[in-house]
């Protein structure tokens, strides 16, 4: 998906479609084609999508925080003159998306998370990672999904260069720190905005647990389970987590 990236000002991303925005936000160890699923099903079925890239290696130490990937996100949908947008976020992508719609609330008509961080502190793995061993970030990386095959050699690759580049190191651990901080159980309960919250069963970076507090927390939202799935169902299951999606948007009017 690398070729299909715009750059536009500070901002770089991929738009497909036209429609009702639907904007995806990656995870911390994510890249834009983790949601390549998503990004091909609902664009022939009204919506536009559009995944920006997260500058989570980008910004200044001291503000390489969640709370700044949310005013980032803010800028991005001013910049391309969006209202109504519905937002769909992966582990630290839902944190961020969790944070902009509580700053934010009347740009967002609907929120979509899965694997979210935002409630359970170990959600950006526990441990500081070991670099510089190879093996070891390989069985982290396939501990992410229920299948350990999902995790290819590509992906095992980028964590791998993260992991062993010291300034990413840095402020990976920067933002898992932000995002500890950033516990969203007490403003849950004030955010009224339609949530769909999509787990895997199987999730051990963000356990069921998390998807059931979410969802006891946020006044309106709706539940749903992929079995034989880990921490990023849009990429292990991405048709079942397609039709799930658009049956919630459906039944919603979105």
């Amino acid at each position: 998906m690398e070729d299909q990236i715009i750059k536009e000002g500070k901002f770089r991303y991929i738009e497909i479609g036209e429609g009702t925005p639907m904007i995806i936000l990656h995870g911390l160890m994510g890249g834009l084609s983790n949601f390549q699923g998503v990004s091909e099903y609902f664009p022939p079925k009204g919506y536009q999508v559009l995944i920006p890239e997260l500058p989570i290696y980008d910004m200044p130490m001291l503000k390489t925080t969640v709370k700044n990937f949310a005013k980032f996100l803010e800028e991005f949908i001013e910049f391309k003159g969006l209202e109504d947008v519905i937002l769909l976020g992966n582990s630290l992508g839902g944190h961020i998306g969790l944070l902009h719609t509580k700053m934010f609330p009347e740009m967002v008509k609907a929120l979509v998370i899965t694997g979210s961080s935002g409630l359970y502190e170990s959600a950006m793995g526990d441990g500081y990672p070991k670099r510089g061993d190879y093996e070891f970030i390989k069985k982290k990386a396939q501990d992410v999904f229920y299948d350990p095959a999902v995790a290819t050699k590509e992906i095992v690759d980028e964590v791998f260069a993260t992991v062993n580049d010291r300034m990413k190191l840095v402020k990976t651990l920067a933002i898992a720190k932000s995002a500890i901080r950033h516990n969203m159980s007490k403003d849950l309960p004030h955010m009224n905005t339609p949530t769909c919250i999509i787990w895997g069963e199987n999730d051990s970076v963000t356990p069921p647990n998390v998807a059931k507090e979410f969802h006891e927390l946020l006044p309106d939202s709706d539940l749903f389970w992929i079995e034989k799935c880990g921490h990023a169902p849009m990429m292990e299951h991405p048709d079942e987590f397609n039709v799930i999606l658009e049956a919630w948007l459906t039944k919603r009017g979105f």
